[in-house]
């Protein structure tokens, strides 16, 4: 069953089902990605109902049990971030290919503007500032994400360090992160076990964490004391870097006003280096 097919069985089945089994439904519907990931246990504790219950549900849905719908739920999520999958679907539709890579990458800056808040971006800033170190964390596509960032913070006078995989491993370079620490970590599918054990080594060592994911489901965000979350779908690869990207530059920026003078003087600091000619040619109109 794929995911168009479930979502369908979801909406057709859940107008027919008593009061607390259609909200179960309808929270599936709603949250198929958290709910592929959480445990039985702990989608009956949020929707305050029994296993029992979530086991009725699938039953009701056709499946032997909640564990045979779980596996759907997963399955069907795979499916939408499985590149193979996207680039067939892409090719069987026949439309334009630019067009709907802008209409996909406008929906998700669409989507991840409307997921922020100015309280979430004012305590972003104030964690940063009361950090003793920071931490870039990311693997794979979302370690570009992470880089971008590492290197604006770099500019603003952070102490800043970027954590990918390399000759040592992500836990390797987290065991020292300590109380006073600050751990920035974007993830996005698929999922590494890797990054969630380094996250949770970091914060049981006493450090702060923040999270941009595209999902509540992420295993990282079970660590963060502050989330951030973009909408990251792509017509062709499995997760889009636009709006995490957008993201960080509206993250990097904010900071950047909120230090004032100091981030002007640390501009400027930057463009004399930029106007070096031992290292940039000199052209008009230099930007990093």
């Amino acid at each position: 069953m794929d995911n168009t097919q479930l979502q369908n069985l979801l909406m057709e089945r859940a107008h027919t089902m008593p009061n607390k089994a259609r909200r179960v439904a309808e929270y599936l519907l709603a949250h198929m990605r958290e709910a592929s990931f959480r445990s039985i246990g702990d989608i009956a504790d949020e929707l305050n109902v029994s296993k029992a219950q979530l086991v009725r549900v699938a039953q009701m849905l056709g499946f032997s049990g909640y564990a045979e719908l779980k596996s759907c739920l997963q399955n069907a999520i795979l499916e939408q971030v499985n590149p193979a999958a996207l680039l067939a679907r892409a090719v069987s539709t026949g439309d334009s290919l630019p067009e709907g890579i802008y209409e996909a990458e406008r929906v998700n800056l669409d989507d991840t503007l409307a997921q922020l808040s100015p309280d979430n971006i004012d305590a972003f800033c104030d964690m940063l500032k009361a950090a003793n170190n920071v931490y870039c964390v990311g693997w794979g596509i979302s370690a570009l994400v992470m880089e971008l960032m590492q290197m604006r913070l770099a500019v603003l006078g952070c102490k800043v360090q970027l954590v990918q995989r390399s000759t040592l491993s992500l836990w390797e370079q987290t065991r020292s992160i300590k109380k006073g620490d600050l751990v920035l970590v974007c993830e996005l599918p698929s999922y590494a076990v890797e990054v969630t054990e380094a996250v949770e080594l970091a914060r049981g060592n006493g450090a702060n964490v923040v999270t941009i994911t595209d999902s509540a489901a992420a295993p990282v965000c079970r660590f963060a004391d502050l989330s951030f979350f973009v909408a990251a779908n792509s017509p062709t690869f499995g997760s889009s870097t636009i709006g995490p990207i957008f993201l960080t530059h509206v993250l990097t920026s904010a900071y950047a006003v909120s230090l004032g003078d100091e981030a002007k003087q640390m501009f400027e600091v930057q463009a004399n280096f930029l106007h070096d000619e031992r290292i940039f040619h000199p052209i008009f109109g230099l930007k990093y």
